[in-house]
């Protein structure tokens, strides 16, 4: 009997000496040099994390159709003098006709940006602030600007188009600081309007320069409108008189009265008025200039609405271009046609696999880790030996590697993970716990204690 029980033991040495070749052996991270290089193991800190973000990395970017909108590039279209005003009034062309009727004083307020009206990007330098902007002023060394399209916006480069109409200065000025700051154009500029082409104001009749005045910042009162024209010229005073079409009806102020009395030359025009000094008391002159004038503003109006709608097919048709082209790349994605940038999880954690470098910006390690299917293993990992594997771009260090360790174990170290950024090609490797290490050797060793004896028994 003793003899058997000696037996059995040599036996289950025997077992345990031959499973011991087929024994687990866990991946490590050991310093040193080996025939496949030189490892060198760095211990994550805030000082080593800005030496291991130096390494010259450029995130791959989106196609540039995702950088563009639908407006980009499209051209202004004619721009028109605004709505159209009813038909002019009939008054009867007696001497009584000449009597004071004049419009009401209107406030009109605050001046907003309209059709037509070019704008500016003033900065107080040509040097620094305008070599940021990429580009984007370059117009404005000419002082060309940007021109208030039909539907109200102006197309700026690299940040698209903006619509303004309808805003103060003030309220464009923020909008558009706002727009540069998302665009990540952060300038020191103010907004001015160069040209005022929105609200206007027609005069004709006796005055020494019949046209078009535009009512800028500042409102534009009757007797500077007729400074502006060159002033009144008339034969007799007393039969003379300026008549304001506006909204439909027409006003009258004798040029005696007006002369006479300083509020009246303190009225404020409206965009869309028009004056017209007559010198008789027929009113059919200057119904004449006012159907010219609607006319003139029909005609305008006209080719702003095919304007308008040739515009709105190209943007239809434009945007159906970008949709497919953005499809088309989505598709090209889902199937892995596109060269995309990696990094690989190993060891202990929760899935191993690869991980993809997003675009246009750079990940952390805190990224991989902690992404969907990520993570460190809570039952086998190891906290305290978390490393990023990256070989070296040396030619002459062929096959060197850089071991970045960090110990998480204390929590506190974790934003050293969001802070270290990884490249193409590093690998996050998490070493096992040494439990998870023992145990694993205790499944392969018991089977071979087991099936050792009984395999010589059999025999």
């Amino acid at each position: 009997m003793r003899r058997i029980s000696v037996a059995l033991s040599a036996m289950a040495l025997a077992g345990l000496v031959s499973g011991c070749s087929t024994v687990y052996r866990s991946p490590a991270v050991k310093a040193g040099v080996s025939e496949a290089g030189k490892v060198r193991v760095v211990a994550v800190t805030p000082e080593t994390v800005l030496v291991a973000n130096r390494a010259a990395y450029q995130p791959k970017t989106l196609p540039a159709v995702f950088q563009i909108s639908a407006g980009s590039g499209t051209g202004a279209s004619p721009r028109g003098a605004g709505t159209l005003p009813n038909p002019p009034s009939t008054q009867d062309g007696s001497r009584q006709g000449l009597r004071l009727d004049p419009p009401p004083q209107a406030d009109p307020g605050p001046y907003t940006i309209g059709t037509g009206d070019v704008v500016v990007l003033s900065t107080p330098s040509t040097q620094g602030t305008v070599a940021e902007l990429s580009g984007l002023l370059a117009a404005q060394n000419s002082r060309n600007g940007y021109t208030v399209q039909d539907d109200g916006s102006i197309n700026i480069p690299d940040v698209g188009r903006v619509r303004i109409a309808g805003l103060t200065v003030d309220e464009a000025e923020a909008l558009l600081f706002q727009r540069l700051v998302e665009s990540q154009i952060d300038p020191t500029f103010s907004l001015e309007v160069s040209e005022f082409n929105s609200r206007r104001v027609s005069i004709g009749g006796a005055v020494g320069k019949p046209g078009v005045l535009p009512i800028t910042l500042t409102p534009l009162t009757l007797g500077e409108a007729l400074a502006a024209a060159g002033s009144v010229s008339v034969a007799d005073i007393d039969v003379s008189s300026v008549r304001i079409y506006r909204d439909g009806r027409m006003y009258q102020i004798p040029l005696e009265d007006l002369y006479s009395r300083s509020e009246l030359q303190r009225l404020n025009l409206l965009a869309g008025d028009s004056v017209f000094v007559d010198t008789d008391y027929d009113l059919s002159r200057a119904e004449r200039f006012f159907a010219q004038q609607i006319q003139l503003q029909q005609t305008t109006l006209a080719g702003r609405r095919a304007a308008i709608d040739e515009l709105t097919a190209a943007l239809t048709l434009r945007r159906a271009d970008l949709d497919e082209r953005r499809e088309n790349f989505a598709q090209a994605l889902k199937l892995d046609a596109v060269e995309r940038d990696y990094v690989y999880l190993s060891g202990e954690v929760r899935t191993q696999g690869r991980y993809t470098l997003p675009f246009g910006h750079k990940a952390t390690l805190a990224d991989a880790l902690f992404d969907t299917g990520g993570g460190i293993a809570k039952e086998t990992g190891d906290a305290s030996e978390v490393y990023v594997l990256r070989a070296s771009d040396d030619i002459r260090e062929f096959g060197a590697v850089t071991a970045w360790h960090l110990d998480v174990r204390n929590a506190a170290h974790l934003p050293l993970a969001a802070k270290f950024e990884l490249r193409p090609g590093d690998i996050v490797f998490v070493a096992e716990n040494p439990v998870t290490r023992w145990g694993r050797t205790i499944d392969q060793i018991t089977p071979s204690l087991i099936t050792a004896p009984v395999n010589a028994l059999s025999d």
